[in-house]
């Protein structure tokens, strides 16, 4: 008893356990919100001591197998050591240093090399890897960019490997995870956040104190009446009771105290820091506002070079184009002089333009379409329907001249998947992904062709000037399409006029991405899934189609496979926007093992080669080559037979196919852009088709969006209005379908996740991947006018 009362004078011993026994141990404390992440360094051992997942990293490297991959503690790295990776024909395999560290894949010259000079990185969660033999295997995502490696034993190649489909498959989570915050703004209280926290924490504290006081003031009052208890005369029993209760009280007023002081310790640590924190935040504010300020100086002084350097340069300039539409003076043109203004919009275009009457859509002076904003958009709809299968139209309104500042809205997009970003119909063009991915089949005679064609080789030549094909319609196209809403389709019945139709779904939202259909009565049959990804890095915004295209010709069972290129948006900050396109597109035919390697080079200001320049060679399966490919992604292609004569060798070969001109063969041709192309966002003959209003289409079709409907009309504030209704409209949705998985989570119960309603996720037998395949039903449900599946998302 005595012990307990002295204990009760003040923290001591046993207060000081209670209060050890409350608290954790050092405390974690958060980053500031405005906080640049820290960047792992991938040096092998840096820092002056362990890391705390040193013995999981250690033993993560023991279970693996030690050599040349062990991964070291300090660095937080899953794997690294020696490989070799394919450099050229020349030097053949050359000895690099690889580290596998967050889903990243990077190489080096040497092991010293890695404290500043980094050689490549590739990205694990988009890459794909291959095993090819023994000791090699390849890493590659998409065409951009193929690492050929190899391993100095299959034991260690089979470690790299399992280290490499590790980290994929945690990239791959870890890419998923930060997709499910899905599209909402981003949130604009960031910078009240750590205020709002310590003053809730000083007010709980405080609280706490005058619990403590009331615990105190009634504790003492409890023992004062105890003890006089214990004065009085009563049975021993009673006296005994009296006592008990008394060390219990004694206790709870030592567990009060220790608690308070626990508490008064955490408030004057928070409070401590709490300036570092704020400091920190500022300091990181300031060096934000300073990058971008740094940035667009940056800009501006690469413009005014690019602008001396072509002022300097006395080139041909390049005749106009065809159809009253000039070059763009900004792109990089085949020898353009460009004498462009320092204060160039995002979105600068001629005058507007009278429209005649007859298109429905009279121009007035401010921009807004003669339509009575009084009819709905359905009756406008109906208004607007025509049988397109008997006229197409060649028109649509001009686009307005609405000025917009891009550098404000970008510069707080810098890193961020664009996908996630609202932004305004401003940076748009009337169409939307669906419809642009149909536009793949704008030179759809070209597959006619290559069904006809009874050599495989002769038809993987045509095949592959389809793909260079379509990209032809990005020259000009710096808009961005709309994003479509989940469940959205587009249907392009051509099956009269060119024997073939095709339909589009958005099959996911984030990830966003769409599967696409194509028949065609000529003999084939074209389907793909895309997934759209783009990250936005100051100057220049990247786009990187995810996906593999089939394509399969019905007589003879040839099934082709390849990817998408990457597609690079230049002067995004100032000055004209331009596009190029760069990478590399592997062509095979699975049925035979021929192969067709296309290479587009990236642009180059100091290169006397000529600009937007494709390449490639056709081969058979025992790599021998047959035809030499040569052209622009812009203008057209040329096929080239090779012919090798004795002691000739295959460089010189292919050198003598391109000077024998009686060989040529034309492939593919542009088709001259409509009149007046750059008022109508220079848009094709096809494009210009693909809003158009058609009947018995279904309700989920692009052309009765309401938001991109407006925005062809002119009406870009209504636009802008309607879509963000159909985006909380589809936010609303999104959660409803967590909340109900949930809730069927909590119950045990079945539940069926989202759906397409026209394609379905199936392995594809080729290439192993999961893709949606269409399963069927569309155009019955089109010619039955039933459309009681489809969803309500407009």
């Amino acid at each position: 008893m005595a012990e307990l009362r002295a204990a009760a004078a003040g923290p001591g011993p046993v207060a000081a356990a209670v209060a050890a026994a409350a608290l954790p141990g050092p405390m974690a404390l958060p980053a500031a919100p405005g906080a640049a992440p820290a960047l792992p360094s991938p040096a092998a051992g840096s820092g002056a001591g362990p890391s705390p997942g040193a013995g999981t990293a250690a033993a993560a490297a023991a279970a693996g197998g030690g050599g040349s991959g062990s991964g070291g503690a300090g660095s937080g790295s899953a794997r690294e050591g020696w490989l070799f990776k394919w450099t050229n024909y020349i030097k053949g395999y050359q000895r690099r240093w690889f580290v596998l560290s967050n889903g990243l894949l990077s190489y080096y010259r040497s092991k010293a090399e890695m404290r500043h000079t980094c050689r490549g990185t590739i990205n694990l969660a988009t890459a794909n890897i291959t095993v090819e033999d023994s000791c090699n295997f390849i890493i590659s995502n998409g065409g951009a960019q193929t690492y050929h490696l190899k391993a100095s034993s299959e034991v260690e190649r089979q470690r790299w490997v399992t280290a490499l489909e590790l980290a994929k498959a945690k990239a791959v989570k870890m890419l998923e995870e930060s997709d499910d915050s899905g599209d909402e703004s981003v949130s604009q209280t960031d910078k009240t956040e750590l205020q709002n926290t310590l003053r809730t924490l000083s007010s709980k504290v405080e609280d706490l104190s005058t619990c403590n006081d009331l615990i105190a003031k009634h504790g003492t009052a409890l023992q004062r009446s105890l003890s006089e208890l214990e004065t009085l005369r009563l049975p021993a029993e009673s006296t005994e009771k009296i006592k008990q209760v008394n060390e219990r009280a004694t206790l709870f007023r030592i567990t009060s105290n220790a608690m308070i002081n626990a508490c008064r310790d955490f408030l004057m640590l928070a409070q401590t820091h709490s300036k570092k924190w704020q400091k920190s935040l500022q300091h990181e504010r300031d060096q934000r506002i300073r990058l971008e300020e740094t940035l667009e100086q940056l800009a501006k002084q690469h413009n005014h070079l690019e602008r001396a350097f072509r002022g300097a340069t006395v080139l041909p300039a390049s005749a106009p184009g065809t159809g009253g539409s000039a070059k763009d003076p900004c792109c990089p043109a085949k020898g353009d002089l460009s004498d462009e203004d320092d204060d160039n919009e995002f979105f600068d275009a001629p005058e507007i333009i009278t429209m005649p009457e007859s298109m429905g859509h009279k121009r007035t002076g401010s921009n807004i379409s003669g339509t009575s904003s009084d009819i709905s958009l359905d009756e406008q709809y109906k208004h607007q329907v025509e049988d397109t299968k008997k006229e197409k139209r060649t028109r649509i309104p001009y686009k307005p001249n609405y000025s917009l500042n891009l550098w404000s809205i970008m510069k707080n997009c810098i890193g961020k998947e664009l996908s996630k970003i609202p932004m305004p119909v401003n940076f748009n063009e009337p169409l939307s992904m669906l419809q642009r991915l149909t536009e793949d089949l704008e030179y759809h005679e070209l597959l006619d062709r290559a069904a006809k064609c009874e050599s495989s080789l002769e038809q993987l030549c045509y095949v592959a000037a389809f793909t260079v094909s379509s990209y032809s319609t990005t020259v000009f196209r710096t808009s961005k399409p709309f994003n479509p809403l989940l469940g959205e389709t587009f249907e392009l019945d051509r099956l009269e006029e060119n024997g073939y139709r095709s339909l589009c779904e958005q099959v996911s939202h984030h990830p966003p991405a769409a599967a696409h259909h194509a028949d065609s009565k000529h003999g084939w049959t074209l389907r793909q899934e895309i997934k759209i990804t783009s990250k936005f890095r100051g100057k220049y915004l990247s786009i990187m189609p995810l996906g593999t295209i089939h394509c399969v010709f019905h007589s003879s069972g040839n099934h082709y496979t390849w990817k998408k290129v990457t597609t690079t948006v230049h002067n995004i900050i100032v000055g004209k926007l331009w596009i190029d396109q760069s990478g590399e597109i592997e062509i095979v035919n699975h049925k035979t093992g021929d192969k067709c390697n296309l290479k587009f080079v990236p642009y180059s200001y100091f290169s006397r080669d000529v600009a937007r320049k494709v390449t490639g060679e056709v081969t058979d399966p025992t790599g021998k080559v047959h035809f030499v490919l040569l052209g622009t992604w812009d203008e057209k292609m040329d096929c080239y037979k090779v012919t090798l004569g004795a002691g000739d060798n295959g460089a010189e070969g292919r050198q003598r196919a391109h000077e024998a001109e009686d060989s040529r063969v034309l492939l593919w041709k542009r088709n001259p852009l409509p009149k007046y192309a750059e008022n109508m966002y220079y848009f094709s003959e096809l494009a210009l088709t693909l809003n158009a209003p058609e009947s018995g289409t279904a309700p989920t079709d692009s052309r009765r969006r309401p938001d991109q409907r407006l925005m062809e009309n002119g009406r870009w504030d209504e636009a802008n209005a309607e879509k963000q209704r159909l985006e909380e409209k589809q936010r609303l949705s999104r959660k409803r379908r967590e909340a109900e998985a949930a809730r069927a989570t909590e119950d045990g119960t079945p539940y069926d996740p989202y759906k397409p309603l026209w394609f379905e996720r199936k392995k594809d037998p080729v290439t192993q991947e999961l893709a949606h395949v269409y399963k069927g039903g569309y155009w019955e449900s089109k010619e039955k006018q039933d459309w009681t599946l489809c969803p309500d998302i407009f």
